[in-house]
């Protein structure tokens, strides 16, 4: 057959082979990507019903007790639950298949429902903190004490059992958005909890308690909006986890064949990893053994990372990186073993 850099020898001395995945590889990629899917559409739904629930049971009192503090409480539940129709939107075009336009489908349609589940929180901060300061300006008489309690529990017990199940499913289909909507939950929960001190205030005749719990509910809630931000956003700008990318670069390394490792790049795409990587072969290698090397990195790397969902590796020849090329420099590689 001759040698890979006879047959593939280009103006510029470098000669590369992609290696994409095989047709059984990409059926598995799509299995995967719907049951993640479907996982998440589940605890959405879920979810959902349990937060919808939650706000209604203290609607209710909040129509008895007129408490701002519960009202901000509630209307963040309201709003928490409410996130779940733009993340459902998102699970569902990710669902489409790739396309000629989009070509890698469109599972970063998530990203941009985890913006408008910003914006959601931002909106129910916002409104709950202007009720809270209107009611410290104006002093509002709170009644029911008991029951001002009972929201305070019935909001903690709800929010709590809701971002465990976000999380969980979250980190098990890879969905940022939703393991940020699990963590906004939690503190949501433990900013119920302060309803309890409003209800001690009640109980005990000091009217300015309840609008302080309320702001202090609002500065909460505007926490967990900045961390969920940092989150959503550095997902829309391609952040990844490093030990991903240590782990990536250690198993292309260990391949037999594989002398070096350079220009890895990962990035998200919906709940599946994108990965590509440049691996120095030995130059006198044929193009079917470089393929094969190419192939086995890739089967390696789908078994350490089981969220990826599909590879680009570029063999070509040892100290091909030393030669000007039309293509830039490219990183330094990262020597196998």
């Amino acid at each position: 057959m001759g040698s890979a850099t006879s047959r593939h020898g280009h103006g510029h001395g470098r000669w590369r082979h992609a290696a994409t995945p095989h047709s059984h590889d990409a059926r598995d990629a799509v299995d995967r990507a719907l049951a993640a899917s479907r996982k998440g559409m589940r605890a959405l739904w879920i979810s959902f019903a349990a937060l919808l629930v939650t706000a209604l049971g203290q609607a209710v009192l909040v129509a008895f007790t007129g408490s701002v503090a519960l009202l901000s409480d509630t209307l963040h539940n309201f709003a928490d639950a409410l996130t779940a129709v733009p993340l459902a939107v998102a699970f569902l075009l990710a669902r489409r298949a790739a396309t000629r336009r989009f070509t890698y489908g469109l599972g970063r349609a998530e990203d941009l429902a985890g913006l408008a589940v910003l914006a959601v929180i931002a909106a129910s901060a916002a409104a709950a903190g202007w009720e809270a300061v209107r009611r410290l300006v104006e002093s509002h008489p709170v009644a029911h004490s008991g029951w001002l309690a009972v929201a305070g529990l019935l909001g903690f017990v709800g929010n709590e059992l809701v971002a465990r199940y976000r999380i969980r499913v979250g980190r098990e289909i890879g969905s940022a958005a939703l393991v940020a909507d699990g963590r906004h939950a939690r503190t949501d929960g433990f900013t119920s909890l302060g309803v309890l001190g409003s209800a001690a205030g009640t109980a005990l005749g000091w009217w300015w308690v309840d609008p302080v719990v309320g702001v202090l509910i609002t500065a909460a809630i505007a926490v967990v909006l900045w961390g969920s931000a940092k989150d959503v956003l550095a997902r829309m700008l391609d952040a990844v986890d490093p030990e991903l990318v240590l782990r990536a670069e250690r198993v292309l390394a260990a391949t037999p064949g594989v002398r070096a490792v350079g220009g890895l790049r990962m990035r998200w795409v919906g709940h599946a990893l994108r990965a590509e990587a440049e691996l120095d072969v030995d130059p006198d290698l044929s193009l079917a053994a470089a393929h094969h090397i190419a192939h086995t990195a890739e089967h390696n790397l789908c078994q350490a990372l089981p969220r990826l969902g599909g590879a680009v590796l570029h063999a070509h020849p040892s100290g091909a990186h030393d030669v000007p090329s039309h293509h830039g420099d490219r990183p330094r590689p990262r020597p196998a073993g």
